[in-house]
């Protein structure tokens, strides 16, 4: 069962891209610059994790601990974040979540306990992760509808670039060098503000702009303006000003189904993602022998091997259709999973490793967003791209608190458990997912 295909609908109020392709181009490199960092930031910690261990002497319960806490304020700064985006704009959201995300990495330097690395952490990665509910949103909403999901799919390799950069940064400045970790932390800032300089030419997005002056018109009753808005647009005058998280939790049809489908895959996958990717470094040094510098090494050329898939997934989403993508990446996540636990041999752990991290982040992630951003009609996408930003840390949530309650008792088994479970109930969630034709408009697909 693969769901049923969704048809184009009549389109309502298509827009140009914004601007030449240098433009274009321009806004690609920024977004993506802006996810490697968010990345960066929020890696940087998976992949110091053996070392703070070690430094401020956390116990496995505490180590577990610390992700869940993390994880709760991913959800809550995800939600908030979101429905901004719909009150007051992507483009002011975008900047304002990178420079949180830059004061509270630099914070990190003073951090000397356990729970206050729990608190600035938190907010740090909190603020960081809400950089892709907004990329989705802005970018999607500017690059052409036939290319949309290969453009977004290379926003989305910033990520594995991210990962890249965390784990060579602490092997040379750490390992190599044996710089203090909380100077590394501080290393990140300056990245993070060459970025939020180079967004003040990022344009606001086109389509939000038109949904803000059809409420401003509604608002100051101007009613001839308010219909030259409506045909020339093709908005529905009556949705413009409604609460956007009322339209999509209290109003059937397919906005509240789509976000309920969406949301039960995004946990799912989120739950079964702590174990193959926030976890790694430390349960490999735990249970399989290696040392720190040999799990980093494993991740960092598993994320650089990465950056290739997530534009592949993106390629494959435009010519089978998103959905189908996700299916196979779910499947492939399931078997991989269970053949890494079992493996023993080095070799065949690196081997299956690698191929982990491509199916779980570059095949799944590189058309998944996309395909969230294309689910939604403009006047609440941001809403509901940020509620799935927050299911995404939901799931996190729910994985890191199984993991923190079993690894005690289970000790190595608790990867499988994490893993592979999560991983079957996803790969039967995913199958429910609509098929939704690739190159429609945004509005061709939810109105």
């Amino acid at each position: 069962m693969t769901g049923q295909d969704v048809p184009g609908r009549q389109q309502a109020g298509a827009v140009s891209t914004a601007g030449d392709r240098r433009y274009l181009v321009y806004l690609i490199v920024i977004a993506t610059a802006g996810w490697a960092l968010a990345s960066y930031d929020f890696n940087l910690l998976v992949t110091a994790l053996p070392t703070i261990t070690a430094d401020l002497k956390l116990t496995q319960t505490q180590v577990g601990l610390l992700g869940f806490l993390v994880y709760v304020a991913m959800l809550i700064i995800s939600l908030i974040v979101g429905y901004c985006m719909d009150r007051f704009g992507r483009k002011i959201m975008w900047q304002a979540a990178l420079v949180g995300a830059a004061v509270f990495t630099g914070l990190t330097y003073f951090v000397h306990s356990f729970w206050s690395l729990v608190l600035i952490r938190a907010l740090a990665s909190g603020l960081a992760n809400s950089e892709l509910a907004i990329s989705i949103t802005l970018v999607n909403e500017q690059v052409p509808a036939h290319r949309r999901g290969l453009l977004y799919s290379v926003v989305q390799g910033g990520w594995p670039v991210g990962v890249l950069l965390a784990s060579g940064v602490f092997l040379g400045f750490n390992s190599g060098l044996g710089l203090d970790w909380h100077i590394i932390f501080v290393f990140g800032v300056i990245p993070l503000l060459m970025v939020i300089v180079g967004r003040r030419w990022v344009r606001p997005s086109e389509r939000f702009q038109r949904v803000k002056e059809l409420r401003e018109a509604k608002a100051g009753g101007d009613t001839e303006r308010l219909e030259q808005l409506s045909d020339r647009y093709g908005v529905d005058v009556e949705e413009v000003d409604k609460v956007s998280v009322r339209q999509l939790f209290a109003e059937p049809g397919w906005p509240r189904a789509q976000l309920i489908r969406t949301s039960v895959v995004w946990v799912l996958y989120a739950a079964g993602f702590v174990a193959a990717n926030t976890y790694i470094t430390n349960w490999l040094t735990q249970y399989r022998g290696f040392s720190k510098s040999t799990a980093l090494a494993l991740l960092l050329v598993a994320s650089g091997i990465g950056i290739g898939f997530y534009v592949l997934g993106g390629a494959l989403g435009e010519r089978f259709g998103r959905q189908r993508v996700l299916i196979a990446s779910a499947i492939l996540t399931l078997a991989l999973t269970v053949g890494f636990y079992f493996a023993r041999v080095t070799a065949l752990i690196w081997i299956l490793y690698i191929l982990l991290y491509q199916v779980s982040n570059g095949t799944w992630s590189g058309t998944g967003y996309a395909y969230w951003a294309e689910s939604f009609p403009t006047r609440v996408r941001g809403t509901a791209v940020g509620w799935l930003a927050g299911m995404y840390a939901a799931g996190l949530i729910l994985g890191s608190g199984v993991w923190t309650a079993m690894v005690g008792s289970v000790g190595a088994a608790v990867f499988l458990a994490v893993g592979a479970g999560f991983a079957l109930l996803q790969a039967i969630a995913t199958m429910f997912l609509p098929h939704i034709k690739p190159g429609q408009e945004l509005e061709e697909v939810a109105t």
